[in-house]
């Protein structure tokens, strides 16, 4: 029987912990219950990673990879920062309404990493400041604009929206006021530009 390649046996991992995290909670993601989750054997979990930790580093890494993907928009040139940002986020909701568990899941980690490895929480965070700062750099120079404000300020400002759109949006499921929060969230933040 042909061996699986680790790169096949990490993914299949991952995709299992993301399952069993969105449907039970991060609680009941034992080592176990991803492998049989995944179909495979405890021996092929050790055999892709060194740890349900490292696991959980990679499952981060990689949602915030879907995140970033979803946040860019299709058309920059010549568009004003509001509508820039306002795109942006519609592109994040829009990503946060197709698979809600996902975030959800990550709420869970980023509590997990709070309490228990506030190392991984900080590089979580750092990642979606970095994500954050490239995303508005990006905007202000395809609309002709600078930020009145340090750069890392608007970021963490954007990010703060952004967790507060997702949670709010959660627990309600309401997509009319999450559209309500993005159009005044892009209101806000355009308004820390000027003409470049």
């Amino acid at each position: 029987m042909a061996r699986t390649p680790v790169a096949a046996r990490r993914a299949g991992l991952l995709a299992a912990a993301m399952r069993v995290v969105a449907e039970r909670g991060l609680a009941a993601a034992s080592t176990r219950a991803i492998v049989a989750e995944a179909g495979m054997s405890l021996a092929s979990f050790h055999y892709a990673f060194d740890s349900r930790d490292e696991l959980l580093d990679e499952l981060i890494a990689e949602v915030i990879s879907r995140e970033e993907t979803a946040v860019l928009p299709q058309e920059l040139a010549g568009r004003p920062m509001q509508e820039l940002i306002e795109a942006g986020l519609t592109g994040y909701f829009e990503h946060l309404r197709s698979a809600p568990e996902y975030e959800q899941a990550m709420l869970e980690l980023t509590q997990f990493a709070v309490r228990t490895r506030p190392e991984m929480a900080r590089e979580q965070y750092a990642q979606y400041a970095r994500i954050a700062e490239a995303s508005l750099e990006l905007a202000a120079a395809h609309s002709g604009t600078r930020w009145s404000l340090p750069l890392p300020t608007v970021a963490r400002m954007l990010v703060a929206f952004t967790d507060g759109l997702t949670l709010a949006w959660l627990v309600d499921r309401d997509d009319e006021a999450a559209a309500t929060l993005i159009r005044s969230a892009a209101r806000a933040l355009a308004s820390l530009t000027e003409p470049a």
